[in-house]
């Protein structure tokens, strides 16, 4: 078993804002595997559970606010058992990667994102597979909260749907043959040639 989470925020407001690049992952993720699956309320988020790639998955939103998705997580690897170094992907916006970026890591620093602070301090550990979504620096005369918490701009947003595309195929590879191999194959940066699946409407 497999535990995917995308963190953001909940509510309409913060829909499409580019702190929640996690989320507009997960749920692309879900319309690929496991569309008609019915989300439920579980571990203090939304839950979508089923096969991807043959292995038996979870795909976790936390609805906690992003400073508090820590706990969430730590519901979920509790009541699974799961091995936070080898069951656990985190998909997170990333202000230090250009959109359009992805990046895997098996684990490492918060980098100032209140949604990793938070879970690293649930789970004691900074050990746990993460993919990167970039969304760019924010600008010099702009207030970081200010930053993620506002709309992608056209351009980020055509840059965005091909880097989500890429972070499900990692995720998928995640599941199915493990961090290693997804990080050999998506961390290198995009050719208009590689993309080999069109992003989602």
């Amino acid at each position: 078993m497999k535990l995917i989470v995308g963190l953001g925020n909940p509510g309409s407001q913060y829909e499409k804002t580019r702190h929640n690049a996690g989320f507009l992952a997960i749920d692309r993720l879900a319309r690929r595997h496991l569309h008609g699956v019915t989300p439920k309320g579980k571990f203090s988020g939304v839950v979508i559970e089923g096969p991807i790639r043959n292995e038996r998955c979870v795909l976790l939103k936390p609805t906690t606010y992003m400073n508090k998705s820590g706990q969430s997580v730590a519901e979920a690897l509790g009541f699974y058992k799961l091995r936070v170094e080898e069951d656990v992907l985190v998909l997170v916006d990333d202000i230090a990667l250009p959109s359009g970026q992805i990046r895997l890591r098996p684990g490492g620093g918060a980098g100032g994102h209140n949604g990793l602070s938070d879970i690293q301090r649930a789970l004691g550990s900074d050990a746990y597979p993460r993919c990167r979504i970039g969304i760019d620096a924010k600008p010099p005369f702009m207030d970081q909260a200010d930053y993620v918490l506002g709309k992608f701009s056209p351009e980020q947003w055509s840059a965005l749907e091909p880097a989500l595309e890429r972070a499900c195929d990692a995720a998928e590879t995640f599941v199915a043959e493990g961090l290693q191999t997804a990080m050999n194959r998506y961390n290198s940066k995009p050719s208009s040639s590689s993309e080999s699946n069109p992003p989602a409407a």
